[in-house]
């Protein structure tokens, strides 16, 4: 992976209509699913940039999401090391949606408690824009307490979440904490991003 280029960050020719979607993707079996979710927000001619945490990279390659994207995948902190300013703040500062998904109960936990050790949690502390948070992970860890107590701090500040839902999980339980359905997280985003344009017209 090449340096994150600044220059490419921008819309070439962002239309009325078009939205700046910073992806996050985290270290969950349900990330491989974020290739079809930034194919919908494309379509949906959404100008989409894609965020991975470093265990997010073991089950889907960043060249997969660069391609359907049209943009770099940003990965780490060092990706920023060619340009004199750092690409995570101008992704914060540009973006009109974060949107998390998959979300681990580890990323949840660093985003209710401000951590910001790599990129996805440091725009996430510095964007002003909404931010959509689809979990995903083991029914247990979605109903520890110290997950709920996470969620309800992250809901108080006004991040919004979707799902996860009930079914079979990847660690062979059935249980709630699968990720919620690709269609309708696209649905959602699409929701929120005119919900937020009509807050600040």
């Amino acid at each position: 992976m090449t340096g994150y280029s600044l220059p490419t960050m921008a819309p070439k020719s962002k239309t009325r209509n078009q939205k700046s979607i910073v992806l996050g993707v985290t270290g969950s079996i349900a990330a491989y699913k974020s290739a079809e979710l930034a194919s919908l927000l494309v379509k949906q001619n959404h100008n989409v940039f894609l965020v991975m945490t470093t265990d997010a990279t073991e089950f889907i390659t960043p060249l997969t999401l660069q391609t359907l994207s049209k943009n770099p995948v940003m990965t780490n902190f060092f990706d920023e090391k060619e340009n004199w300013r750092p690409g995570h703040i101008e992704l914060a500062d540009n973006a009109d949606l974060l949107l998390i998904a998959p979300a681990t109960a580890n990323v949840i936990a660093e985003l209710a408690h401000g951590l910001a050790n790599h990129p996805l949690t440091a725009i996430a502390l510095a964007t002003r824009a909404p931010i959509l948070i689809a979990p995903a992970m083991n029914g247990k860890m979605w109903e520890n307490a110290a997950t709920q107590e996470n969620v309800e701090k992250l809901k108080s500040r006004g991040v919004e979440f979707i799902g996860p839902e009930a079914g079979m999980l990847a660690c062979g339980y059935e249980g709630l904490g699968r990720l919620w359905k690709v269609e309708d997280i696209a649905f959602r985003a699409e929701f929120l991003l005119h919900r937020h344009d009509r807050l600040i017209a």
